[in-house]
């Protein structure tokens, strides 16, 4: 008998919403997962949330949750793909009888299996004709067969359901690590620019506090949102905002407007679970550094975010927080230093106090920097550093001086008269050698290189270093036309 033909929907928004040419197509997203070094993280993001309009509005967008599968695309072999429905009335949540989508990078075969494990509920249906159109779905499949390897799709169009019918499916689909789940959505639509900021960032605050109380003037995915947010709630996921921006800030027209954010949702929340200690990089963190981190990392953010109009994270207890303490905030963007000011030694203020102050301080004061911009915070992350005190070197000379340091562990503090420098830890990295560091640690203070005198005063401290995981710039490509806007 012939083998059986296999049903195909094929790509209906290539050439109009994405790239309908391969080799095209794969080399734009390959350009952007490309863009900022993965880290290797213990664990996959449980749940993303990413826009759907055409790639040169908010592919930038939509890459900024799709580079996180780098790490872990091997464990991922099941895909729940939801979004809303843009083109047919649908009564209930609509599955295709096909068996695979096309797209121009190839196949991608349907979970025909996890489909039917739905079908005895009555908010799920069979409709191709809800499919044959839709590019909410279309669009994140390129994306999908760029950022992993084998992997089926679980594709649901949701038309008019109640969130907790769509929980209900997603109960049923949740798996373990092999499963993503992926909401398509946009934000606010064709408000002005500044309308837009407002509501979307109303929304985004919902988003991170998992308030399933998204209406589609907020999003258009509201139903497939809310649904993903009451299953995240019930398995105690936590939010993190990845990337935001608006058509405006694309095409540079603010008349009318659609809002993207890019929003992943983690088992254990990736903000300040490591404790980057010089020297201990690989020892386990204990459970007490974790909250810490999470409550230094979250008021350091959440300063910054609030000055910017920007949703705030939850900033947990630790007590810690009430006592004298001594800081550095420090600002990354693109890998590059984007602010750093602290404190050397804890005055009368707390360690809570303290955080917040330098943060704004390393945001907005910084000398040698503008001040961080509403559209580039997105993609700044954090870095917190608490002091030890510092202790006073006893030396004869430089020579002396610089044989007492522990590279890629003392920070140091120079001092001479009215000069004075320090350089962190951290600096270790980029000038792993004692000459260099005191070379550029003399600079920093005013000096010349060679410089040394009788009354040098050097000062050396310990640090725990607390930090986000990198992020990078979202790169966006000028438009091409309007259609595809939303």
């Amino acid at each position: 008998m012939p083998a059986q033909t296999l049903r195909h929907r094929p790509a209906a928004v290539a050439g109009q919403f994405y790239a309908s040419d391969p080799q095209e197509l794969r080399a734009q997203i390959r350009g952007w997962l490309g863009c900022a070094a993965q880290p290797a993280i213990g664990s996959s993001p449980k749940l993303l949330i990413v826009p759907h309009a055409g790639y040169s509005y908010s592919g930038a967008i939509a890459a900024k949750a799709y580079e996180l599968l780098a790490s872990c695309r091997p464990r991922i072999r099941r895909v729940i793909l939801l979004g809303p429905a843009h083109r047919v009335a649908v009564k209930g949540i609509a599955i295709p009888t096909a068996d695979a989508f096309d797209t121009p990078l190839g196949v991608v075969p349907l979970d025909r299996v996890a489909l039917n494990l739905n079908a005895d509920l009555p908010q799920v249906i069979a409709n191709d004709l809800a499919h044959l159109h839709e590019h909410a779905l279309e669009v994140q499949l390129p994306f999908l067969q760029e950022g992993l390897e084998n992997f089926s799709l679980v594709p649901l169009v949701v038309g008019f359901a109640t969130p907790d019918e769509v929980a209900e499916v997603l109960e049923r689909l949740w798996g373990g690590e092999e499963t993503l789940i992926v909401i398509s959505t946009d934000l606010s639509h064709f408000l002005s620019y500044e309308q837009a900021v407002k509501r979307d960032q109303r929304t985004l605050q919902k988003l991170m506090s998992l308030d399933a109380a998204i209406v589609p003037e907020e999003a258009c995915g509201a139903t497939p949102v809310n649904g993903a947010l009451k299953a995240a709630a019930r398995h105690g996921l936590k939010a993190e905002l990845l990337a935001r921006c608006n058509s405006g800030d694309v095409t540079g027209d603010h008349a009318r407007v659609v809002g993207y954010a890019a929003l992943a949702f983690w088992s254990d929340s990736r903000l300040g679970i490591k404790d980057f200690t010089p020297g201990q990089e690989s020892a386990e963190v204990d459970a007490d550094s974790e909250v810490l981190g999470r409550a230094l990392l979250a008021r350091a953010r959440n300063v910054i975010a609030r000055r910017l109009g920007y949703p705030l994270l939850e900033e947990p207890h630790h007590p810690d927080l009430h006592l004298p303490g001594a800081s550095f905030v420090t600002l990354h963007h693109e890998g590059r230093l984007r602010g750093c000011i602290g404190r050397l030694e804890a005055g009368d203020h707390t360690l809570e106090m303290d955080v917040r102050d330098n943060a704004l301080r390393a945001a907005f004061q910084d000398p040698r920097f503008k001040p961080v911009s509403n559209h580039e915070w997105p993609h700044i992350n954090l870095e917190v550093s608490l002091l030890e005190s510092p202790q006073a070197l006893k030396f004869e000379s430089e020579h002396h001086a610089l044989a007492q340091l522990t590279a890629g562990l003392d920070g140091v503090i120079f001092s001479w008269r009215h000069h004075q420098s320090t350089f962190l830890p951290q600096v270790w990295e980029q000038l792993p050698t004692v000459g260099a560091f005191m070379a550029a640690l003399k600079r920093k203070a005013g000096l010349p290189e060679s410089f040394w005198a009788d009354d040098v005063q050097l000062a050396c401290y310990r640090v725990r270093v607390f930090r986000e995981f990198e992020s990078a710039d979202a790169l966006m490509s000028q438009c091409l036309s309007r259609p595809e806007i939303a």
